[in-house]
């Protein structure tokens, strides 16, 4: 999961509720569309606070920026049914939000297992937006290791909801982090108790259905490389969730551009925000020649 380098929103930002016709979602939002409007969809376990640090800076280039919830994530809501978590569900929500975000060109951002959801909606849609970057995020199901990791959790998941659903989140919670490495141990107090309560606040249901899309989704890539829209494979020098090797091979499969992120491993929006932003920036000014 990403760990975001600071929690508090910078003061160009605000928190709302976006409403669309799908409902409504929370989301973070700085700067005017100047030049655009990024829409940023975070990962598995994440939220749009994994984006806090990409806000300000975006938004000085000239870019209205939109880190959202999803559906049951964090602090937007969502019912207790798996069917509601489907990929193709995510990517009518996704559509949706472009849509109430008005007019004006959309870059779509997805990171991680938002990147699935970014590329499901351009294959329904591509109307929408002006250019799509998949960061951190790969061109089928999550590697073997990850797959036997993303598989316990959900079955963690279905059981303590069936035995003690009152207790399931908090247990698979401890449980997750007895397995951590030490260098994944949260900086501070303040993260770990947020990145806990992201996950309390997190409807089960959409873990597990959203879970056994990163274990089975099948390779799209032909299928995306065939929609005629700018895009860009953004990763860090490492991903423990997709290989880098198998990202830059899918950036060529889809004639994409291809930037890695030097000090970044699979979370490079919050590890480092500086040379991610530029990058974005770069790319969506090469899209309109400035």
């Amino acid at each position: 999961m990403s760990k975001p380098p600071r929690l508090t929103l910078p003061p160009v930002a605000r928190a709302y509720r976006l409403t669309t016709a799908r409902g409504e979602f929370a989301v973070h939002e700085a700067g005017e569309p100047v030049r655009g409007t990024a829409l940023l969809v975070p990962g598995f376990t994440g939220s749009k606070e994994d984006f806090i640090a990409l806000l300000e800076p975006l938004a000085a280039a000239g870019y209205r920026v939109v880190a959202v919830d999803g559906r049951g994530q964090y602090e937007s809501p969502g019912p207790r049914e798996e069917a509601a978590y489907g990929l193709e569900e995510l990517a009518r929500d996704l559509l949706a939000q472009a849509l109430a975000l008005g007019p004006g060109p959309l870059h779509l951002v997805g990171h991680s297992f938002g990147g699935l959801v970014a590329r499901a909606a351009v294959l329904r849609d591509a109307a929408p937006f002006a250019s799509l970057t998949l960061m951190s995020s790969g061109p089928a199901a999550v590697v073997e290791a990850q797959q036997d990791r993303t598989k316990l959790l959900v079955a963690a998941l279905e059981v303590m909801r069936e035995t003690a659903p009152t207790e399931s989140m908090p247990v698979v919670w401890e449980a997750m982090r007895a397995q951590d490495p030490q260098d994944a141990v949260p900086d501070s107090p303040e993260l770990a108790a947020f990145l806990r309560e992201r996950w309390l606040a997190t409807v089960p249901e959409q873990l597990i259905a959203t879970g056994r899309v990163l274990v089975a989704e099948p390779d799209r890539v032909a299928e995306l490389a065939a929609v005629p829209l700018p895009k860009l494979v953004l990763s860090g020098v490492v991903d423990y969730a997709w290989p880098v090797p198998l990202m830059d091979e899918m950036a060529i499969r889809l004639a994409a551009s291809r930037v890695v992120v030097e000090g970044a491993e699979h979370s490079p929006n919050a590890e480092n925000p500086q040379v991610t932003a530029g990058s974005l920036v770069d790319f969506w000014g090469s899209l309109s020649g400035r």
